[in-house]
């Protein structure tokens, strides 16, 4: 799921980059109320930056309090999605992804949500949600490749998940693609 304009951008920087920030993201799993399993996505809010209106796993940087990436994905969960760190079962630690354009190393988390109550998005920061059933999610037809235009890239062909309507790229869609092949030994 690495755009191929990436790879060289990727291996480049691992030479060369200076100290990345660190950021967590929480991709939560949960029943809706006809017990079917879902996996929760935020849309971002439209900014100048560059991550700005991209669908993402609830999640962000690290903050001086934070004791490691885990209590900073589940506090950012807690304040993007209203989901009390309590509420979340934390299952399993995902490779960590560095994002060169905003130079951060993401650590990634899978969570379950057993027993959820609404979802309360923090206003400043999240658009909306994105809730994707299992099923949708582990379908062939959900990836595709499709070209963009970001911020620091024009009409490049990048691979990505379709998932109710949205296009899902670049770090969020390589943790996806870790789920989705984890789940396929197991299902």
């Amino acid at each position: 799921m690495v755009p191929e304009f990436r790879i060289n951008e990727l291996l480049e920087a691992k030479l060369n980059k200076e100290t990345p920030r660190k950021a967590a993201v929480m991709a939560l799993f949960y029943p809706n109320e006809q017990e079917e399993t879902h996996l929760l996505f935020i849309l971002r809010k439209t900014y100048k930056g560059v991550h700005s209106n991209q669908v993402a796993f609830p999640g962000g940087k690290a903050e001086k309090e934070d004791a490691n990436s885990m209590v900073t994905a589940l506090r950012e969960t807690h304040e993007e999605v209203g989901v009390h760190p309590d509420d979340i079962q934390v299952l399993k630690e995902l490779t960590e992804v560095f994002i060169p354009p905003s130079n951060f190393d993401v650590q990634p988390f899978i969570g379950l949500y057993k027993k959820p109550k609404p979802f309360v998005i923090q206003e400043s920061e999240v658009a909306d949600l994105l809730e994707v059933s299992l099923a949708h999610f582990l379908l062939d037809e959900s990836v595709t490749t499709k070209k963009i235009t970001t911020s620091y890239a024009t009409n490049v062909d990048v691979p990505a998940f379709k998932l109710n309507g949205y296009i899902v790229w670049g770090a969020t869609a390589m943790m996806l693609n870790e789920i989705k092949v984890l789940l396929k030994q197991v299902l």
